[in-house]
């Protein structure tokens, strides 16, 4: 019997099965934006603008061998633009364009979009106050939008945004990878809508502020596109100024007006007036804190007693806290420690808010009660909002706040502190129109408003130049805007520092 022979397999019978089981090739990213048109009355007046939302493909030249290969998709970039239509803006050249942002890093825009300059703002209550779920979504008759064009830009891994199928997510999850995209982003905008003629402005908020003065270098350098304005609420240009690692007796010394503050909120000063606080506290930072703190162990008994029994006042801990302390309090452990005694933390974010405690005992606590109220008024009307009056449809969850950002690469600066203020001095030595407007909230825990101001101090910039600087302060947090009568105040601040920066006053 003869034995079963193997069919022999052709070329052309393995290309036939090749083709008939490999996967379809992904479809090309394309931008996706959708575009309505709305209204929005400011006093007397009624404004009538499009808004624009949905992806941006940013794209790589490619180059093999000193070959060009073309464009390939890299990232998709959400946006939401909004843009004055009819009287008042029939020259667009003109017209004023702010970009926006948040921070984190890994913050969405969704923050100042809907809490501060869009036409459209969350109604979620303040402190003592907060409205229950599901919260509201009003007209915002203080918008920018007044005065600017705007378009509010969430970074790759926040909000909808992503890298391209098959692209690395971690590329983009750093300092120089983040500037370089948002910048392409800007200048992207800025082209395809014929805005190089216009003014235009950033606002950043938190690390937003960080990334908007390296931005401002990155957009003269790369692109030749100069600003006319920056607008940095709640400010940190150095990291170092904050952050506690290694013994950092610098943010020990920042902080401490920024506990006065929180203090005197929740009833530690007496019937004292808040500047009158503010101002001791500052004072002691200026002179007399660094100096303790620089003396260690070489500290009298007496000077250190009356260093404890200071501190103890300023911060509203008790003495033996601050003697534990040795003179130097951590912010965590402080807004777990301040109203310990009464079952209660006080929030991060903003230490007006305060909550029950997860533990009595706990040395850092659990979560911040601020960002706690926040979340959720924000992440429900964002969800309305996006998909039931700006039409954009997206399976995706909108990262409101992502973890994925995380480890965040500063590899640029290894060894060293992470501070933007050679970036922000270039730029403003490039352009002497540029014109730089601060924001500070007092009670803010996240950005003591004394770290940006010790650096915007010592900016190596003319004498003339300092001038081109204002700072404003609100008696709020971080998000300044959540407290209401600092929100309208805020927004008249700002729209009035657009119509300076833009020679429109």
């Amino acid at each position: 019997m003869a034995e079963p022979t193997t069919p022999q397999r052709t070329e052309a019978d393995s290309k036939v099965e090749e083709t008939t089981t490999k996967e379809p090739a992904p479809p090309a990213p394309a931008d996706d934006l959708v575009t309505t048109r709305h209204t929005l009355k400011v006093g007397r007046r009624t404004f009538r603008y499009s808004a624009t939302a949905g992806r941006l493909v940013l794209r790589d030249e490619v180059y093999e061998d000193g070959v060009f290969r073309g464009h390939r998709p890299k990232a998709e970039v959400f946006v939401t633009s909004y843009v004055l239509e009819g009287e008042g803006a029939k020259d667009a050249t003109k017209r004023p364009v702010t970009f926006a942002f948040n921070g984190g890093p890994g913050s969405a825009s969704v923050w100042l979009h809907l809490g501060l300059l869009g036409p459209r703002r969350v109604v979620m209550g303040d402190v003592g106050e907060l409205a229950a779920p599901p919260y509201g979504l009003v007209d915002n008759a203080e918008s920018l939008l007044a005065v600017s064009d705007l378009v509010f830009i969430d970074p790759v891994s926040t909000g909808y945004s992503r890298a391209v199928e098959g692209g690395k997510p971690a590329d983009y999850h750093g300092y120089q990878p983040d500037i370089e995209s948002v910048a392409e982003v800007i200048r992207l905008w800025t082209t395809r809508n014929g805005r190089w003629m216009s003014p235009k402005l950033l606002a950043g908020e938190s690390y937003g502020t960080l990334r908007a003065a390296a931005l401002a270098e990155r957009l003269q350098s790369r692109y030749g596109l100069y600003l006319n304005g920056l607008m940095l609420i709640s400010s940190v240009l150095d990291i170092g100024t904050i952050d506690f690692w290694d013994n950092n007796d610098q943010a020990c010394v920042n902080y401490l007006p920024t506990y006065a503050a929180i203090a005197h909120y929740h009833g530690k000063h007496g019937r004292k007036a808040l500047r009158t606080v503010l101002a001791e506290a500052e004072a002691y930072a200026d002179r007399d804190y660094p100096w303790v703190l620089s003396r260690g162990n070489r500290l009298t008994a007496e000077e250190r007693a009356e260093a404890i029994s200071t501190l103890a006042r300023l911060t509203g801990l008790s003495e033996d806290y601050v003697d534990r302390a040795d003179l130097r309090i951590e912010h965590w452990r402080y807004f777990t420690e301040l109203l310990r005694a009464e079952g209660r933390v006080v929030g991060r974010l903003d230490g007006r808010f305060s909550g029950p405690a997860a533990s009595r005992i706990a040395e850092n606590m659990e979560a911040d009660c601020s960002m706690d109220a926040l979340v959720g008024p924000f992440a429900a009307a964002w969800g309305h909002y996006v998909h039931d009056e700006l039409g954009y449809a997206s399976n995706l969850p909108y990262e409101l706040s992502s973890e994925r950002v995380h480890p965040w690469s500063f590899k640029e600066f290894e060894g060293k502190s992470v501070d933007v203020r050679a970036k922000l001095e270039r730029a403003m030595r490039a352009n002497p129109h540029l014109l730089v407007h601060v924001a500070y909230g007092y009670y803010d825990g996240a950005t003591p408003h004394r770290g940006a101001e010790e650096v915007l101090a010592h900016l190596k910039i003319p004498p003339q130049l300092q001038s081109n600087i204002e700072h404003a302060y609100y008696e709020a947090g971080h998000m300044m805007y959540v407290h209401q009568p600092s929100r309208v105040r805020q927004s008249a601040d700002l729209a009035e520092f657009v119509r300076r920066a833009c020679h429109q006053v």
